[in-house]
């Protein structure tokens, strides 16, 4: 895939030019977004992230709009992941509901900064190493099985990683919110508030996811440029995303098997991959090994649409018999002898 320095460029600047819009027209006012708005602003941005697969389509083929599409989708998936720990640390700093899409925004622009360094140095890995493949292949495989292993449990408390520890060991922090502030001056001495401090925390943590979803996009593309759109479009639908579905997040009951699922059949395309690229000596004496076919671009968005439909209406159906069943037992419960 040819992708000229200009049409970087205007990536980039069409990405840029999406955050410094959500920064001056939604965040610049603090307000906590309503239903409708935050439904209105999600679509628009999957419109857009879908208008770009169409370019990429038809630009240069669909063998590579389906490699975008595909990662596009994943990432997204796996992105619904991440707001269950987006919950947790809202919660556990008690952000003000006028103020979390400040810090939804911030940590996301932080997120994205990191994950571009992670990319670059994921393909430069791949240009020089083919069998980074078995290893990335083995790493999503074996959290594919502790994905599954959580099943429909998720965390209730967030703990703080060595990241947040640092900044409170080296800055002094205020107890309370300041409005919006990030940084302020009480006595002539200037303050980091807790407003930074949640900022870093869902920036981190959102790093921590791309150790999972970077290796999981590179088994589906190793377009450099395709796996920057996909995760870059995925990402600045997050906060809209968040306000969407935060009360649907404790019916998604299955999800963690879902993504167990995508995670491990991606797995397994990485290694195959491997295979057909193999250079190890130790490994069919550093011959390819072809006998197994590569899954294509097609199958593989095949299967990570039907998990995730399965998924999700698995889910809402569970819950559905649940909240039945809980009725039911109120309704016993409350009757007369």
């Amino acid at each position: 895939m040819d992708v000229p320095v200009w049409v970087w460029i205007v990536t980039v600047g069409l990405i840029v030019a999406m955050l410094a819009f959500d920064y001056v027209g939604h965040v610049r006012t603090p307000h906590a977004p309503s239903l409708r708005e935050a439904t209105r602003w999600s679509l628009a941005y999957v419109a857009v992230a879908v208008a770009f697969g169409a370019v990429v389509w038809a630009a240069w083929g669909s063998t590579y709009g389906g490699e975008y599409f595909a990662g596009y989708v994943t990432e997204k998936s796996l992105s619904v992941d991440n707001l269950f720990v987006f919950v947790l640390i809202m919660t556990s700093f008690k952000v003000p509901r006028l103020y979390q899409q400040k810090v939804l925004l911030i940590g996301i622009t932080i997120a994205l900064v990191l994950r571009t360094v992670f990319i670059l140095a994921g393909a430069a890995l791949i240009a020089n190493f083919s069998w980074v493949f078995y290893l990335f292949g083995a790493f999503l495989i074996y959290t594919a099985w502790a994905q599954a292993r959580s099943g429909t449990e998720h965390e209730t408390e967030f703990k703080e990683n060595g990241v947040l520890r640092l900044v409170r060991r080296l800055f002094p922090t205020t107890d309370d919110y300041v409005e919006d502030r990030m940084v302020t001056k009480v006595g002539g001495k200037r303050f980091i508030t807790p407003m930074l401090i949640v900022m870093v925390a869902i920036g981190s943590a959102d790093l921590l996811f791309a150790v999972d979803s970077i290796p999981a996009i590179f088994g589906l593309t190793q377009e450099t440029y395709l796996v920057f759109a996909a995760n870059a479009f995925s990402l600045l639908g997050l906060r809209q995303l968040y306000f969407l579905i935060d009360g649907l997040l404790d019916r998604l009951v299955y999800l963690a098997y879902g993504l167990a699922a995508i995670l491990g059949f991606i797995g397994v395309k990485l290694v195959i991959h491997a295979l057909h690229t193999n250079e190890l000596p130790f490994v069919n004496g550093g011959e390819h090994v072809d006998a197994v076919p590569e899954i294509s671009t097609g199958v593989s968005l095949a299967f990570i649409a039907v998990v995730l439909v399965v998924t999700t209406v698995a889910s809402l159906a569970k819950d559905r018999r649940d909240r039945r069943r809980a009725a039911l037992g109120a309704g016993a419960d409350g009757a007369p002898d």
